[in-house]
């Protein structure tokens, strides 16, 4: 995938191509709405605990990147903010929906992705979720990928592109004579969580400071 985004702006695109379709009556999103968006705790994996100034900050790193966009509603001084996602892509609604589900709720296989995405396109079978994942994979920038199967799990899943590869918890390896406890798992997973994050708003903040600098 061409884009290269934040945790923090794929949480973002994803709250606003989702309320799009779920909440129109409330679309566009004030900025404390869209917080509350990306902080809710249902329907999100991981739940995370963005302020509005890392909310604010990502905004203007989407702006710049043409995916969203503000709008002024007359008689409001609160600024509004919309996704440009439809517009600078030719994807299909049921690609959207799926994409979207990915970009808020991480890896899934077929069956959770169906599941989960009846709220923004209604999938008649398993087998167009195959067929939409098929051509998200398409191309020479696809928009997702599949991963490894996991051990002892008998559907492979799948993830966007739109940050980079995923970390993997594959890549953990089970020590000589047995597997890893669960403990231990969760212990790596939530470091490797926590890395992440803070990764992400450094470079949320390092981009908001070369965007000073060329002002």
């Amino acid at each position: 995938m061409d884009l290269m985004l934040s945790d923090v702006e794929v949480r973002i695109l994803g709250c606003l191509m989702e309320k799009e379709t779920t909440t129109p009556d409330y679309y566009p999103l004030t900025l404390n709405g869209l917080t509350h968006a990306c902080n809710q705790k249902s329907n999100r994996d991981p739940v995370v605990s963005y302020g509005e100034d890392v909310i604010e900050r990502s905004l203007e790193g989407l702006r710049e990147k043409g995916l969203v966009s503000v709008v002024h509603g007359s008689g409001s001084r609160v600024n509004k903010f919309r996704h440009r996602f439809r517009d600078l892509y030719d994807l299909a609604d049921r690609e959207i929906a799926l994409l979207c589900v990915l970009m808020l709720r991480g890896a899934q296989t077929p069956g959770e992705l169906r599941s989960r995405s009846e709220r923004l396109y209604s999938f008649g079978s398993l087998e167009e979720i195959d067929e939409t994942l098929q051509r998200l994979m398409e191309g020479d920038s696809p928009w997702i990928l599949k991963l490894p199967r996991q051990v002892g799990r008998k559907e492979r899943r799948f993830a966007h592109l739109l940050s980079g590869a995923p970390v993997q918890e594959e890549i953990v390896a089970a020590p000589a004579g047995g597997a890893v406890p669960e403990e231990e798992l969760s212990r790596i997973k939530e470091e490797l969580f926590q890395l992440r994050r803070e990764f992400n708003e450094f470079r949320v903040t390092f981009e908001a400071f070369r965007r000073e600098l060329g002002s």
